[in-house]
């Protein structure tokens, strides 16, 4: 999915080691997307002062709703794209030759690398959608990798204590997804039962971040409804959990991320003139980003850049 925001916010970011076990809430904002008509889309990451969660540096949550989905071709660098559908179905057809439709419980990974173009529909008319978006900062070593797409249609799971976790990419427990990243992460969907009390094991290296998507889940004390993005620091080697009337939630985790970045609409990258470079080769149609079959000429123009120098910078004090 694209940042189809006609006037996208700079996000520059660099972050930083974590600040230890802490349990802070993180609101979403709505963003208007010309693009999907009337859909309601929630942003949670990045914030200005949280810009990443490990590798984590971009997540959307669309729906529940019915509507119609039509995200024409656009692209993407220096990121991977993972696309975990809850309700609906979407089709993905890429630069790469990609065609395919993504279900709940199956994920789509896209690795942009140096450069790669997709687009993403909905099936049926104005089907009931609910989906989340994330996108992965590649390192620096990786930042110009050739472009990738993998679809993986069973995934494994951990279960313990009344929480059942879907590991979408990364390693939970003993559970190994076996989609390909490029740093240390996790990303699960958790769900867990109603009257559950567990403790789900995390890496005391990798910072972490919790979104309830349905019900409310008590973490560390603090009582978290669907809908804002808990943030929970470094240092845990369990998270202890309970939701009385049962709950869903996102776990996102990763090492702190160690390179500067520039993030402006769809495009990572280290610099100013990397991020103005790609909008330039997408404007004229570079051969970097190849074309997506099925649309003909239709693609998602990119957006101004803002007048400034896009610059690095770091999170603001918490």
């Amino acid at each position: 999915m694209s940042d189809l925001d006609a006037r996208p916010a700079v996000t520059e970011t660099h972050a930083v080691a974590g600040d230890g076990a802490v349990v802070e809430v993180f609101e979403s904002r709505r963003v208007p997307l010309g693009g999907i008509r009337d859909m309601r889309v929630d942003r949670v990451l990045p914030h200005r002062s949280l810009p990443t969660v490990g590798g984590w540096c971009f997540l959307d949550q669309f729906g529940p709703q019915r509507t119609d989905m039509r995200v024409l071709p656009h692209p993407h660098t220096g990121l991977q794209t993972v696309t975990w559908p809850l309700r609906g179905e979407i089709r993905h057809r890429d630069s790469l030759g990609s065609d395919v439709l993504v279900r709940p419980g199956q994920l789509n990974l896209m690795t942009a690398g140096h450069g790669v173009a997709h687009s993403e529909l909905s099936i049926g008319d104005a089907p009931l959608l609910h989906a989340f978006q994330l996108w992965l900062a590649l390192p620096a070593d990786r930042a110009g990798i050739e472009p990738a797409f993998e679809q993986h249609t069973e995934l494994p799971i951990y279960e313990h204590g009344g929480v059942r976790a879907t590991v979408i990419v990364g390693t939970l427990g003993d559970a190994v997804s076996p989609a390909t990243v490029h740093t240390p992460l996790v990303g699960a969907d958790l769900e867990i039962a109603a009257g559950a009390v567990a403790g789900i094991p995390l890496r005391p290296g990798f910072e972490h971040a919790l979104l309830v998507v349905e019900g409310e889940v008590e973490v560390g004390g603090t009582t978290v409804a669907a809908g804002p993005l808990v943030y929970l620091g470094t240092g845990r080697d369990t998270l202890p959990v309970s939701a009385p009337g049962g709950a869903r939630a996102l776990l996102l985790g990763g090492e702190p991320f160690p390179d500067e970045l520039v993030m402006w609409w769809n495009f990572v990258g280290r610099s100013h003139e990397e991020v103005a470079a790609a909008r330039a080769d997408w404007e004229r149609g570079d051969a970097r980003f190849g074309k997506v079959a099925g649309h003909g000429d239709e693609r998602i123009p990119a957006p101004a850049l803002p007048g400034v120098h896009l610059r690095p910078r770091g999170r603001r004090p918490r």
